[in-house]
């Protein structure tokens, strides 16, 4: 691998951040112990700072010659509402909050690259470095954009990274087109008439209707959606009845639907919409039904992709630059590749032999309670970031 010699050497000093970050984690919007982290360091190192988009969004501000070009850089602040089983010394200094999918990490490997780039400023033009919150279902990037993000910023493109279970450190994944689904979240009420369990008839019974409408649910995916299109539609919660001998007034259906397009979840929402009235009509059983779209999927540009692998494979040889299997997993970097062209790459976690081993061995698998950032990421994943920027701003336009 050709890292860089002086992003290794102060690799243990960025990995003390990352550390601290992880002993203090702080949930959607409330980033406030991170981002001033993230801004004293920008600011000792000579950057100039910007905070407040999207309530704890900090963004960092670089130029060097003469070039009006721009790119930017985006890493991920807040953590996830979970109890941390982990032993080691930075484990969770707070009940209920961990960094379960690295984002400590992911803003360990961006200082690291912004430390490096502001001493040398071996590029032409300027590169924004954006520390978001909020992007664990708080839509931080959609925030700041909304707030002006990209008007205030201007770039030609958008740059984003996730550490990823599954393969050796050392390995990178980046394709073009969809990488990462939409999320989105309905909820179905179906009215009927409750009464004594051993007079239905006098009832209007809404649980087997419910019982259809989940299997029906099934058929969208199998026989409407396209065979060669991807989409999960999973009824996760069901909620009716106080007693064995009551037919309830109601019962509520909740879930989620993935889709790596915009169309094909045009579709599901409207076919989940019909069967839903049309079976409650034909039961006699009034529906209410929402469906709230949350983040929609994440979606490579092509050029911007290749653009990104050509610089992995620069770093550690084209056989470890892997095509990047799209995941069911959501993520709003997706508002950032909606308003720019972009790439959101993946750079793989290793065996996690790094890590307590007290919720299993394997792979350092997100969202777990057992997880912990692989600070070797950090030389690797800040060289990328430097030669990134550097390559493209040397690129034609």
């Amino acid at each position: 691998m050709k890292l860089i010699p002086e992003i290794v050497a102060n690799a243990p000093t960025i990995a003390a951040i990352r550390r601290d970050l992880h002993a203090y984690p702080e949930l959607c919007f409330e980033e406030v112990r991170t981002a001033d982290v993230v801004a004293e360091k920008l600011t000792q190192w000579g950057i100039r700072v910007h905070r407040g988009l999207g309530t704890t969004g900090v963004v960092g501000t670089l130029k060097a010659g003469s070039s009006a070009r721009a790119i930017a850089l985006r890493a991920d602040m807040d953590a996830l509402p979970m109890q941390e089983h982990n032993s080691f010394a930075h484990a969770s200094r707070h009940p209920g909050k961990m960094h379960a999918c690295g984002h400590d990490g992911h803003t360990a490997m961006l200082l690291a690259a912004a430390e490096y780039l502001s001493k040398h400023r071996a590029f032409d033009g300027t590169v924004h470095l954006i520390f978001q919150p909020a992007e664990e279902g708080g839509g931080g990037a959609r925030e700041m954009i909304r707030e002006g993000l990209f008007e205030q910023f201007p770039v030609e493109a958008v740059f984003g990274m996730h550490n990823w279970p599954g393969g050796q450190v050392g390995q990178f994944a980046a394709s073009g087109g969809p990488v990462m689904a939409s999320s989105n979240e309905f909820k179905i009420v179906l009215h009927g008439k409750g009464g004594h369990a051993a007079m239905p008839h006098t009832t209007i019974d809404p649980v087997p209707v419910a019982c259809q409408l989940v299997l029906a649910y099934q058929t969208i995916v199998s026989r409407n959606v396209r065979p060669i299109d991807s989409a999960v539609v999973s009824v996760t919660m069901v909620h009716a009845g106080e007693a064995t001998n009551v037919i309830p007034d109601t019962v509520e259906l909740q879930g989620t639907v993935r889709t790596f397009s915009l169309a094909v979840l045009d579709q599901v929402e409207q076919r989940m919409r019909d069967i839903a009235q049309h079976l409650g009509a034909a039961h006699g059983v009034r529906v209410e039904f929402e469906f709230a779209r949350n983040y929609p999927p994440t979606i490579n540009t092509d050029a911007e992709a290749a653009f990104a692998r050509q610089v992995m494979a620069q770093l550690v040889g084209e056989e470890r630059v892997l095509a990047q299997e799209p995941t069911m997993g959501a993520e709003d970097f997706a508002y950032m590749l909606q308003a720019k062209p972009g790439c959101y790459a993946f750079l793989y976690n290793g065996d996690g032999s790094h890590r307590d081993l007290g919720h299993a061995g394997g792979p350092c698998t997100l969202h777990n309670p057992s997880y912990d950032f692989n600070d070797a990421l950090i030389p690797l994943g800040a060289t990328y970031w430097v030669r990134l920027v550097e390559s493209w701003l040397a690129k034609a336009a």
